[in-house]
């Protein structure tokens, strides 16, 4: 048991999907997990274990934003030996060719600051995704004939962004998308040596401005789920 998870030893799986929202989490493993076990609500972030097609896989909300997400993380490894760890997620789109349900897999993640900053100082490190993980959910996406794209996305530290000249900037840079978790999520992989990834679904449009209700976001978030759980065990 560590500070923000109450599961006991042997209860969390070495790969874990991490969506932001705990009740998606429940989702998730209720739609797609064999046995699903409740293995932590500490402060309401909801934690599942249960196997799919064999495998052992805990599905464990991470909260919005960085911080948040760099507090599971790090615990999920660090005392619980998790070895894969796969963002699924939404995020808002950036390219007139990136579409509503569109999934997107990235490869790196920009962003202005993160939790790593103290460590890294003056230092701009450049985290990625982990090559294997990423070839298979592609793999897995072209597989399934669901529309996606691989590339930069951009990882905010704020929800209510007043920055249009760096939206700008990104758009012509050609980021994908924008979320506010995959950085930090990268550089603790790179920092701990264990494998990460982020499969968003675009949910909402920087440019076009469309975006799902809340009930057509869990509609469409099965692929992304499925993209994920194969590349873990591909």
């Amino acid at each position: 048991m560590s500070i923000h998870i109450g599961s006991k030893p042997g209860k969390i799986a070495e790969t874990v999907l991490l969506p932001g929202d705990p009740y998606r989490a429940r989702w998730a493993a209720e739609t797609f997990l064999d046995g699903a076990e409740l293995v932590n609500e500490v402060r309401g972030m909801l934690g599942y274990t249960g196997m799919w097609r064999g495998h052992a896989v805990t599905i464990q909300g991470s909260g919005m934003g960085m911080p948040s997400l760099s507090i599971y993380a790090n615990e999920l490894i660090r005392d619980f030996g998790a070895k894969t760890l796969i963002r699924i997620g939404s995020c808002g789109g950036m390219q007139d060719r990136v579409k509503i349900r569109d999934v997107i897999v990235a490869m790196t993640a920009s962003t202005l600051s993160t939790p790593s900053r103290g460590i890294f100082r003056e230092l701009n490190f450049a985290p990625c995704a982990d090559w294997q993980l990423l070839r298979a959910a592609v793999a897995a996406a072209e597989a399934r004939g669901v529309p996606t794209h691989v590339g930069g996305i951009y990882s905010a530290d704020v929800f209510y962004d007043e920055r249009p000249d760096l939206n700008e900037q990104m758009t012509r840079h050609g980021i994908l998308g924008v979320e506010m978790e995959a950085a930090e999520l990268y550089n603790l992989a790179a920092r701990h040596g264990v494998r990460a990834l982020a499969v968003l679904t675009v949910s909402d449009h920087l440019i076009t401005h469309e975006a799902l209700s809340s009930e057509d976001r869990e509609k469409s978030f099965g692929d992304m789920v499925e993209i994920a759980l194969e590349a873990a065990f591909a």
